[in-house]
């Protein structure tokens, strides 16, 4: 079960049974921390758009490979 699904789960449990976040943690044995967690990755949707470009234009590179040409344009 995916950490998000548990998240769902923990907060399902709590508004029907009116339990506190630390036992529904504790009886569905999903981590408290997990609960309180937000994706903070930054939005680079042109780095991954470049990317792809490199990728089609030069199928053989890996993503090493493709790192470096992005760091010597000065997208990474």
């Amino acid at each position: 079960m995916t950490p998000a699904a548990r998240r769902g789960v923990v907060t399902a449990a709590r508004e029907a049974h009116g339990i506190s976040e630390r036992r529904a943690c504790s009886i569905i044995g999903a981590d408290r921390s997990a609960m309180r967690y937000r994706y903070r990755r930054a939005d680079d949707v042109v780095v991954r758009q470049r990317l792809k470009e490199l990728a089609a234009e030069r199928r053989r590179f890996g993503w090493r490979r493709l790192k470096l040409l992005l760091e010597r344009e000065g997208s990474a």
